[in-house]
This record gives structure tokens, C-alpha cells and sequence, in this order.
């Protein structure tokens, strides 16, 4: 098979021993591929952040729960954020203990909060109402309390999660009343934390809320743990040469701030970051068949089987992702505007609109690079199309299945009057 335009993959290594085409004809399409050394040295790299010897990696599952994916997590030595009962399953299957998980929740019920007191040391609401209900089952137990700093970052309305125009956390307006919960059911405050947005490549926001949200914990005497959230960027249009997130200068200014503060104050607690775009982003491939091409009018479209059942995000958050281009045949095809689309009845169903690219044909396989955060954890089965398997090409290049494909078995089985087949 002739590659064209895979000069980043190529550059990385990143299927090792293994070929696009080899993988999907051994797995199927479409199909996520994971590198296990990306994922060691976007981990490596967050611990790095500030030399503070406090901080504390939280990485956030929501961003990719995959079990095995997990557990290189937690070798790296991070901790784990959960939102679910389903989330914190899996981290205690890859070997997380309740010291290693803050459960971070959003308008749950009473029985959720019980459990994730039970299975995670720390456990943070966002609402006075919240407070009320955490209460309610576990009166007199320590918590955690999400604010809003009324800053938000992002690169989509749909991922700024601070600010007016949000459902999250509790505004300081609302701290008296927050106060007033927290003595009424005897609760001790332990913690703060926050979470501007996500996908930010300047980190001036989320330093200003860092600021804000350290400022506000000297209202709050007793705190000790403070959580600034996480939405570090990635470099998505890489061969437009878009550069990374300077994490080097981001952890001089992170640094400084952290250590202003210990030294003002006194404060001996820890500082939480809840990276999880950035450390599982660019650590995946999604790899795709094209099966059909055709012109409607003035545009050229390219049909493959990467619908918005399996990557969601162009679809909902307009979210770029570079294309790469891996063709059999050894002719030369010139580049050219093409709309690539997936198989999902639905206008919406655009993968990457108006994109040159070298001429795709029937046969070639697609690959959509920096899909391993918000990629396989949001797929669906929409269409009763079928979710993708995963496999992880290992340190040493080796491949291996580490989450099969749905079948249509896994359809039926959820219908109890007629069962499995």
C-alpha cells in the first residue's frame, strides 16, 4: 500500500509494526487505534507541570474510560476524576482506590452521592440544592464544592463551562446560602474547584481563574484540597502547523502562582489539575474505509463508514480533526476540495467539509488523527450502527484488541422479552 499524506503518523511511528491496512483488515473498519507511548508521555509531561509538591494529576475519565487505557493511567502515577457510578466501576476494575478518585457530579440523585461516598475519598457537588441532598446521606462528612469564577474558555459555546451562560457551579452570590447548607447538615468543607472549559491553547483564563478560585479559598478557612480543573489544549490541525500549548511557559506562570500563594498564606494542602483531552488526545487514530465517491452539484464527496455514531464530535461541536490518507495502488492522484462524510442517514453526518486532500478512491483508508479524547466514549449506536473495536499498539510496537466491536447480539440483549440471540 502507497501512503500519501501520513507524514505525521509516519513521523511518530505510530501504527509500529503494524500497516493501516493490516490493522483493519485484522479488526475490522472503522477502527481506534491507540499508542501506548503517546499516551506514557502526555503523562509524564502533566506531572511536570509545576514543581509544586502538592500537585495532584486528576485525569478525567470522561475524556476516554477504555479499562486498559485506564490502567497505563495509573502506572503513569495519576489519579482519576469520576462523574458516573458506570466511571467509577471502571477505575476501581483498573486498579484506582478511593484515595485516587475525586468524584466531580452534576444533578444526581441522593443514592449516587451515597455511593460515591463510599467509593472515593473526595466527592464535590455544584449546587446548594447538591449540598442539601450530600447531606441528607452523609451528614457531618466532608465535601467538596464546584464554584464559578465567571470565567469561561473554550473553543465551542458547548465546552465553556464557566461563566453566565452555564449550568455549572455555585456563583459567589450564592456562597452565604452555601454556607448555611454546610451548617445545617454538619458538613465539613475540604475543598474547591472549578473548570473554565476545554480545548484552551492560551492560558491566560484559566490562569486568571486560577487566581480567582485561590483568592477564594481564603473565605473558606479548613480548605485543603484547591482544584483548578483541567481543558489544556491539543494541537488539532496539525499539518496547518498549529503549535501545542507552550506547556513549559503555562507551568513557569502556574508555578509562580502556587508558590505566591503558599507563601502568603500558609497553606499546606494540595492542588488538583483534571487534565483529559490533553493526555489522551493525540495518543489515537481513528481509522476509516471509504466506500463510496461521487459529485452532487459543484461538491466532491467522499463516503466512509466514520459516522457521527462514531466520532461525534464534528457533528456537535463543529470540531476540526486532520485527515490523513493511506491509498493502495502506486498511481499518483492530485490533490483536491473534498467534503468527507460517513454513513449515518443524516445531512449533518460531516466528517471534515471542504478539505483539500490527495484524490480519494474506493479502497483507500482514512485516518482522523487526535481522536482518543471525546472520540470512542461518546459513540453510539445510532442507526443500530455497531460501536468500534479498539486496539493499542504497545512500547514495543506489537498490536493488541483491547475493546471488541459491538455485534448485533449486543443489540438484542437489552430487549429481555426476546434476549440474546
Amino acid at each position: 500500500m502507497m501512503l500519501s499524506r501520513n507524514t505525521y503518523s509516519a513521523s511518530l511511528d505510530f501504527f509500529g509494526q503494524s500497516t493501516p491496512e493490516e490493522l483493519t483488515e485484522n479488526f475490522g473498519s472503522p477502527l481506534y487505534i491507540y499508542n501506548e507511548n503517546i499516551l506514557r508521555a502526555r503523562c509524564r509531561a502533566l506531572k511536570t507541570l509545576s514543581t509544586d509538591p502538592g500537585l495532584k494529576v486528576c485525569y478525567s475519565t470522561k475524556a476516554n474510560g477504555n479499562l486498559h487505557l485506564l490502567r497505563i493511567i495509573r502506572e503513569e502515577g495519576l489519579s482519576a476524576d469520576a462523574m458516573s457510578p458506570g466511571e467509577l466501576a471502571l477505575l476501581r476494575r483498573a486498579g484506582f482506590s478511593n484515595k485516587d478518585i475525586c468524584y466531580v457530579c452534576n444533578n444526581v440523585a441522593g443514592e449516587e452521592l451515597a455511593q460515591a461516598c463510599r467509593e472515593s475519598d473526595h466527592v464535590s457537588v455544584d449546587s446548594v440544592s447538591q449540598i442539601e441532598s450530600f447531606g441528607q446521606v452523609n451528614p457531618g462528612g466532608e465535601i467538596m464544592a464546584r464554584v464559578n469564577p465567571g470565567i469561561g474558555a473554550g473553543h465551542h459555546d458547548k465546552v465553556v463551562t464557566a461563566g453566565k451562560n452555564t449550568k455549572f457551579g455555585i456563583v459567589p452570590d450564592d456562597f452565604d446560602n452555601m454556607r448555611e447548607a454546610l451548617r445545617k447538615y454538619r458538613l465539613k468543607l475540604i475543598g474547591l474547584n472549578q473548570h473554565v472549559g476545554s480545548l484552551f491553547m492560551d492560558p491566560e483564563p484559566y490562569l486568571e481563574a486560577a487566581a480567582w478560585l485561590l483568592r477564594t479559598a481564603e473565605l473558606f478557612p479548613g480548605i485543603r484540597l484547591i482544584d483548578f480543573g483541567g481543558g489544556f489544549g491539543t494541537p488539532y490541525h496539525k499539518y496547518a502547523g498549529e503549535k501545542a500549548l507552550d506547556m513549559k511557559k503555562f507551568g513557569t506562570e502556574f508555578d509562580a502562582l502556587l508558590s505566591a500563594f503558599r507563601a502568603r498564606t500558609g497553606y499546606g494542602g494540595s492542588f488538583i489539575i483534571e487534565p483529559g483531552r490533553y493526555t489522551v488526545a493525540e495518543c489515537s487514530v481513528l481509522l476509516g474505509r471509504v466506500h463510496a465517491v461521487k459529485n452532487n452539484g459543484p461538491v466532491r464527496y467522499v463516503g466512509t463508514d466514520i459516522g457521527f455514531n462514531v466520532l461525534a464530535r464534528p457533528m456537535i461541536y463543529d470540531a476540526f480533526h486532520d485527515l490523513e490518507l493511506y491509498r493502495r495502488g502506486t498511481e499518483d492522484r492530485p490533490p483536491m476540495v473534498q467534503t468527507v462524510v460517513g454513513n449515518i442517514c443524516e445531512t449533518g453526518d460531516v466528517l471534515a467539509a471542504g478539505r483539500e486532500l490527495p484524490e480519494a478512491a474506493v479502497g483507500d483508508i482514512v485516518g482522523v488523527l487526535d481522536a482518543g479524547a471525546y472520540g470512542h466514549a461518546m459513540s453510539s449506536n445510532y442507526n443500530q450502527r455497531l460501536r468500534p473495536a479498539e486496539v493499542l499498539i504497545a512500547a514495543d510496537g506489537s498490536c493488541r484488541l483491547i475493546r471488541r466491536r459491538d455485534t448485533v447480539e449486543d443489540l438484542l440483549a437489552v430487549y429481555p422479552e426476546f434476549g440474546a440471540f
